[in-house]
């Protein structure tokens, strides 16, 4: 089952290339704090939150905080963010606010909140306030939207040709054009650096000294932006299965083409290996390549609908959702089911970027364009990047969920660009993430506790699928332990699948603090991630 780790390990070594700090990434992230902006305790500037019970979830308080759209422009336009609050369960107890991001770009804090007991342990809701919030451009603050109208315009999300180029060069150009007119000034302004600067009037606004937080996958991004703003001012911050904001599109690609082929390998050997698998004693490998052929020829079909056939895009999610939980048993129903067998009691809805109802389109894709520059030249530079993918990844091809994104930011601005990291605090930092993450790769995770630095410890879970709390004790417990307590695991710790915290460290000689938490409690389930 570690037969393509290895590739994963090496493919990242190749391609993780760091990037230089342009000049304006470096004022822009690094930021001198005696700056008039910046100096000011922005929460403090902006006023407070008015809290009211949710009119969605009552036992959750709600509020908003107004920020300016323009951090360069402090007195210019304002924009709402809204803002969700479960207070803790033991108020004697209560260390003070966490707050959440589920990650994206696109997850709503506020639902985060909402959904915290089912998330979180007992034992963490016990000790804070959670607190979520729907970054700038999302959800209940302001989303980016767009016609309807425009954007089912959009070409074909896998570019064949360079007719398939220029097709997609002039339709961003007036999608774009549309969005903005649609979503108003915000547009231009909902990168990471422009969300961390909203984290600390948050924070600030919270009546918290130093910001305690834990985001998952894109919103580790918020966090590492926030740790380059504002270092002094991190209490703790754990990051959970991490994006790499270093790499450049070919390193970017390669490294997601090169981690989902690794989780589909071990769904694969799962199938093989265990009985309980609905393919098992069948040719994996054999029947997803006929399903991409299918696809390809325009004769799959998803269940449920009859309107229009899969494209190979489309197939390809299936390997990438199926190996986030993971779901293997559902993913291995999905193979039979697309094969003409039965179809699961949970059906799933159709993945992939489809044309929307209704007068207007989401599109937080946006935020990853402002994030990350994913241009490319033309169309030979892209059938490139395709080509050395689909190298490291015979089975999968490609991740499509990069694969989907990138045309979408041709033709567009990004204003917090790939930079290498730096970190000058003094607070430790966690990150955390599985070895065999099909989103964010392990590789991932360890570039930026690299770039970090000393302060930064990486939790390693030995096992599979998309974030790490909640998987296992082990997993679980050093995370509460940090954020309640500040203490971090030794460097180096790694948990076993089904590891208990004792018994991990007992078998890797480790050393840990009289002061840590014991666990008390069953791992609740998670749903998404």
């Amino acid at each position: 089952m570690r037969r393509r780790f290895s590739l994963l390990a090496g493919a990242f070594v190749a391609v993780a290339v760091l990037l230089p700090v342009s000049p304006a990434a470096a004022g822009a992230v690094n930021g001198n704090e005696n700056e008039a902006a910046v100096a000011m305790d922005e929460g403090e500037k902006w006023g407070g939150i008015e809290w009211a019970p949710c009119e969605e979830e009552p036992a959750a308080d709600c509020g908003k905080l107004t920020v300016p759209i323009d951090w360069s422009r402090p007195w210019g336009p304002t924009v709402d963010i809204a803002v969700a609050r479960r207070k803790a369960t033991d108020p004697a107890a209560r260390v003070g606010s966490l707050v959440i991001n589920p990650g994206g770009p696109g997850g709503s804090g506020v639902e985060a909140a909402y959904g915290a007991p089912g998330f979180f342990t007992e034992e963490l809701q016990r000790r804070f306030d959670i607190v979520g919030f729907d970054p700038r451009g999302v959800g209940r603050s302001n989303p980016v939207i767009c016609s309807a109208s425009v954007y089912n315009q959009m070409p074909a999300t896998v570019m064949t040709s360079q007719a398939d180029f220029d097709a997609w060069n002039t339709f961003t150009k007036k999608l774009h054009q549309d969005c903005r007119e649609r979503t108003g000034p915000l547009y231009d302004h909902v990168d990471s650096v422009d969300v961390a600067r909203d984290l600390d009037a948050l924070r600030a606004a919270l009546g918290e000294r130093r910001l305690t937080f834990y985001g998952i996958s894109y919103g580790t991004l918020i966090g590492q932006m926030y740790a380059e703003l504002f270092p002094h001012r991190i209490r703790a911050m754990a990051l959970d299965s991490n994006m790499d904001h270093s790499l450049g599109v070919k390193a970017f690609l390669d490294t997601e083409a090169a981690a989902v082929e690794d989780a589909f390998d071990e769904f694969v050997a799962w199938c093989e290996a265990d009985e309980t698998c609905p393919l098992h004693g069948r040719d994996v490998r054999e029947l997803w390549e006929r399903l991409l052929a299918k696809a390809r020829a325009g004769e799959l079909y998803y269940p449920g609908v009859p309107d229009r056939p899969m494209t190979e895009a489309q197939v390809l999610w299936q390997g990438v959702l199926g190996n986030e939980g993971p779901a293997w048993q559902l993913l291995s129903e999905m193979l039979i089911a697309l094969d003409g067998g039965p179809v699961p009691s949970e059906m799933p809805p159709l993945p992939g970027r489809q044309p929307v109802t209704g007068e207007v389109a989401y599109l937080p894709t946006v935020i990853l364009c402002q994030d990350y520059n994913l241009r490319v030249r033309d169309y030979e530079e892209y059938a490139a990047l395709l080509r050395s993918s689909a190298a490291l990844a015979p089975d999968m091809r490609y991740n499509p969920m990069p694969i989907e994104d990138l045309p979408i930011c041709l033709n567009h601005r990004t204003t917090n660009p790939q930079h290498h990291l730096r970190y000058r605090g003094s607070a430790p930092l966690l990150l955390g993430n599985s070895l065999h993450d099909p989103s964010t790769p392990y590789g991932w995770s360890a570039n930026v506790a690299r770039q970090l630095g000393p302060k930064a410890v990486l939790l390693t879970y030995e096992g599979w699928g998309h974030r790490i709390y909640g998987k296992d004790e082990c997993s679980t417990v050093p995370i509460d332990n940090y954020l309640i307590s500040l203490v971090v695991p030794p460097h180096g710790f790694r948990c076993p699948v089904g590891g208990r915290v004792e018994t991990t460290l007992k078998r890797q000689a480790g050393v840990w603090p009289t002061d840590s938490l014991s666990w008390g409690g069953s791992v609740p389930a998670f749903a998404g991630h």
